[in-house]
This record gives C-alpha cells, structure tokens and sequence, in this order.
C-alpha cells in the first residue's frame, strides 16, 4: 500500500518538526554526509546535512546519474532494482546518515546500507520519517542487526 507522506512536506510546521527532530538526533554522531535516497529522501537531506555542517550524497535509481557510479541490486516485493551513488560519493573518512522518507519492508535502504557499507566509511546511521509497522512489514529487523535505525513516526 502507497503511503503519501506530500502533505507531510507541505505543511511548515509539520516540515520545520521533522528537520528539528532529526537534526536533534543527530547533531552529537559526527555526521559528515547526509545520504538522501530517491526521491522523497532528498526533502529534508540536504537542510539536514547543512545543519550539521555536512555534505550530501545522493542515492538514486540505475540510469539517473551522470559519469562512474557505484551500483547494488536487491529484491523488492514485486521484482529487482538497482541503486547508484558516484563513485567518490564517499570516502573511508566519513560517517554517514543514510535518510529516506519511509521504512517498509526494509529492500530499499537495505540496497543503500549496503551500498554505502562498499566505501568503508567509519560509521552508518539509517533515519526515517514514517516506520510502517503492519503484517509483513519486517523493514527493521533487516536493518537493526546492521546500524542503528531511527524513526520520526511509527505507524
């Protein structure tokens, strides 16, 4: 089931909650780069990373992306995908706050753990806005085992 969180977005006093609270979890974890992923990931990534004085990686679908990328492919629920950074998105020097906008069944960020996880960086955080916590929906147990994993909202 599609959740559409554009309201979410359109709001600013939802929008300027949502930048707080992340900022607020993650000011004090060193975080040098912020790893928006395609596309609602990249909302609030940037404003994020500005905040706590990083840079931002982008992680988008195969063909998207100019010059030498990096590539992962998962399982989604009703196929394969693939996603990409450029090559020198990061370095071994950095730790990284991959954010995304939902967390399902967990392929995704998974897909994008495990493509940031190829630079060696020294540490990976994962944030989400919206954690859908239902039948099936085992998108934290995938991850949780990996890195820490944080979320605004559970429903």
């Amino acid at each position: 089931m599609f959740q559409d969180i554009t309201p979410l977005f359109c709001d600013r006093e939802c929008l300027r909650i949502m930048y707080d609270e992340t900022v607020e979890l993650y000011k004090d974890k060193g975080i040098t780069k912020v790893v928006g992923i395609e596309s609602r990931g990249f909302l609030l990534a940037s404003a994020v990373a500005l905040k706590l004085n990083a840079g931002v990686a982008i992680c988008r679908k195969k063909g998207k992306l100019p010059g030498k990328v990096v590539e992962e492919n998962f399982e989604k629920e009703y196929g394969k995908d693939t996603v990409c950074m450029t090559y020198d998105a990061i370095t071994s020097d950095d730790v990284v706050l991959i954010h995304d906008d939902l967390l399902a069944t967990g392929g995704s960020l998974k897909a994008a753990y495990d493509l940031v996880n190829r630079f060696h960086p020294k540490k990976i955080y994962i944030n989400v806005i919206i954690e859908l916590t239902g039948e099936g929906l085992q998108g934290r147990k995938l991850l949780e085992n990996i890195t820490e994993v944080t979320t605004l909202i559970k429903i």
